[in-house]
């Protein structure tokens, strides 16, 4: 009777071992590269990482899984994602899309610095979920429109359409409805603060920082306030009449200083 050396042995049985593995183990974590969506919009400079590739963003660049969209100062860039959500990136930011799997509703958004507005899809699937996570805590979509706001070791958030989760890291959570703000400060674990109704400049600020090409004061605020009823009406209004309120005004409405911003040219105002 032959006898199979030790080294056979252990080579078929890697081979075997091998052969059962499903071919989906091998993927790449997060499935890097699958796409997720195209830049709609843009103000340069911005750029994707992509595979330590330093791509420049333009109109129809694809996004895929693991890219990393950052914006420079004054930059803003507006991507349309695969099920119809929209993602407003603002100027001085860092945005990673985790993942964006449009068939299983199944989003995951890293903003490690700076201003997110953020558009998304009902969520129908039981299992779904849409969620922008940030050093500080993590925000799900319960509603679809809301911004958020990464600085400083500080999360702020602030609801324009329908209902937002907001948790610390924690684990502690608090629900924000249509115009309330809230916000989470890390490593103090003092929870998110009680939502409370965000000011008028709140509302317009946040719009404003995160519009890519807007065609001007008076559109910004009305799509600040488009969800917001009373607060949609008193933008228009305020941007119409050119009253404060504490908002620095530009003409054609109440635009938010930026550098390098022409008030003549609404378009480089963002």
């Amino acid at each position: 009777m032959t006898k199979k050396s030790p080294c056979a042995l252990g080579v078929a049985v890697l081979l075997s071992w091998l052969i059962a593995i499903p071919g989906n183990s091998w993927a790449a974590p997060q499935a890097a590269g699958q796409h997720a969506g195209e830049v709609s919009r843009f103000i340069p400079a911005a750029n994707i990482a992509r595979s330590g590739k330093t791509i420049p963003a333009a109109a129809k660049t694809a996004v895929n899984w693991q890219d990393l969209v950052n914006t420079q100062v004054n930059a803003r860039v507006r991507i349309a994602l695969d099920d119809g959500s929209v993602l407003k990136e603002g100027l001085d930011s860092s945005l990673k899309v985790v993942r964006h799997d449009a068939g299983a509703q199944q989003t995951e958004l890293k903003l490690t610095y700076g201003k997110l507005r953020t558009q998304a899809q009902k969520i129908a699937k039981p299992d779904g979920k849409f969620e922008v996570r940030t050093p500080a805590g993590v925000a799900g979509v319960v509603g679809t429109d809301f911004f958020v706001e990464y600085a400083n070791h500080a999360m702020n958030v602030i609801v324009f359409e329908g209902l937002v989760k907001v948790c610390d890291l924690g684990g502690a959570c608090v629900m924000a409805k249509a115009g309330q703000v809230t916000g989470v400060r890390g490593g103090d674990h003092s929870g998110p603060t009680p939502p409370h109704q965000a000011t008028l400049e709140q509302l317009v600020d946040s719009s404003n920082d995160t519009i890519a090409g807007a065609g001007s004061g008076a559109t910004a605020a009305a799509g600040a306030g488009a969800h917001l009823g009373i607060w949609g009406t008193l933008g228009i209004v305020v941007g119409a009449v050119g009253t404060g309120l504490g908002i620095g005004l530009t003409r054609g409405g109440p635009l938010r200083s930026v550098p390098g911003c022409n008030p003549n040219n609404p378009k480089a105002c963002g």
